[in-house]
Parts: structure tokens; C-alpha cells; sequence
């Protein structure tokens, strides 16, 4: 499959290239100084998420948006979803996959979000707010094949180990109560998902 990864030099987005280049699919960084990729074979296209246009995307049978902004501009997520959907509405492909936030997720069947906890940190709130809006916008897009991915709470670089749980709208958590998961079993899902289309036009979420 042809799959372009935005964000490719980021710590997610790196590892879903890597994952997807290791399963043999026909892989292309979306980035804006390809110097920083770490296989210098990798394939590039060298550009700013917003100055795509709807032709470099055309090729591609899934398009994952792994895009990372500091603090400061977290209005940058819902900016750029609603470019993407701009460029991908009424086509059948490329799916658009989004790498998206964990402060979204519920904890209870109330409707009590992650970022609603007393013990989430308030340094990352802004973010998780900017990623809710962003998934909120997508709910509302009927004709792109959207889908977007929540981490777990925790979420970092780790080993890539094949055993983990997907879910909906809720926060997974294991037998300690924790909610985690690494870069890299993310990764493993994502790609999954690209080759086995499941959760067209959700969320849906991942945890040990």
C-alpha cells in the first residue's frame, strides 16, 4: 500500500514509518526538513503540513497525520484537521489517520473525560483540549474515511511487544490500574488498521 506519514521525524510518526517500511508497504515522509529523517533511503515529499495540496496526496491509499506543535500553538491541530478534510472531502481514498490525544477518552459511563480528572496534569490540558476539539470536528465529517486514534495515558517511546488491547471511547487500563502503551505497539496497530480497515469514521484507542 502507498501510505505518507505527516510528522514523519516525530517521535510517533517515526515509529509508524518505520513500522510501515518494515512491512514492505511503499512509504512517504511528509516533512519539513527531510535532513532529520533517520534512513536517508526513506522517500519525502518536503513540506509544511498547511501548503498541501490535494494532488500530493492523491497517490496515497492512507494518509496519517502524526503533526506535533509546542504548547503555544495547540490551535494548530483542529487548523490542520480541517486543511486535510479540506484537500480528502468526497474521495474514497486516501483514508486519513490521526494520531490523536488520550485527554478525550471517558472513564466512566457519564460522559467524564480524561482531562476532567482531578489528578490530570494542568500543563498538558490545553493540548488534550486542542485534540478534543479536533476529534469533536471530526464527528461531524460524514465524506472523508476519517479515523482517529487515541493513545493510552501514557504514552512514550518503549518496546514494541504485539500484546496489547484496542477500545472505543474509553480509557483502557490493565490490572494495576494504569493506563499505557509504547510509541512502537501503537505503531503496530495503526499499521493494522491501515491494512484492515475497522473504525471508519471513529475513535478508537489502545492499551496494555
Amino acid at each position: 500500500m502507498k501510505i505518507a506519514v505527516i510528522g514523519a521525524t516525530g517521535r510517533a510518526g517515526s515509529r509508524i514509518l518505520t513500522e510501515a517500511k518494515n512491512r514492505r508497504h511503499d512509504v512517504t515522509a511528509i516533512v519539513r526538513n527531510a535532513a532529520k529523517l533517520a534512513d536517508s533511503d526513506t522517500k519525502s515529499l518536503e513540506k509544511d503540513i498547511f501548503s498541501l495540496q490535494a494532488a500530493d496526496l492523491e497517490p496515497f491509499d492512507a494518509v496519517v497525520n502524526a503533526f506535533g506543535t509546542d504548547s503555544s500553538q495547540n490551535h494548530l491541530h483542529l487548523e490542520a484537521a480541517k486543511h486535510l478534510v479540506s484537500l480528502l472531502k468526497g474521495k474514497e481514498k486516501p483514508r486519513l489517520l490521526i494520531v490523536g490525544g488520550a485527554g478525550s477518552l471517558l472513564v466512566d459511563d457519564q460522559g467524564t473525560k480524561v482531562s476532567s480528572t482531578p489528578n490530570f496534569p494542568p500543563a498538558y490540558l490545553p493540548t488534550a483540549t486542542a485534540m478534543g476539539e479536533e476529534l469533536v470536528f471530526l464527528r461531524t465529517i460524514d465524506n472523508v474515511n476519517w479515523t482517529f486514534f487515541s493513545p493510552a495515558a501514557e504514552f512514550g517511546p518503549g518496546e514494541r511487544t504485539g500484546q496489547f488491547r484496542l477500545g472505543k471511547d474509553h480509557l483502557l487500563t490493565d490490572a494495576q490500574g494504569q493506563s499505557h502503551i509504547s510509541m512502537e505497539d501503537y505503531a503496530i496497530a495503526l499499521v493494522d488498521e491501515i491494512e484492515h480497515p475497522y473504525h471508519i469514521r471513529e475513535r478508537f484507542t489502545i492499551g496494555y
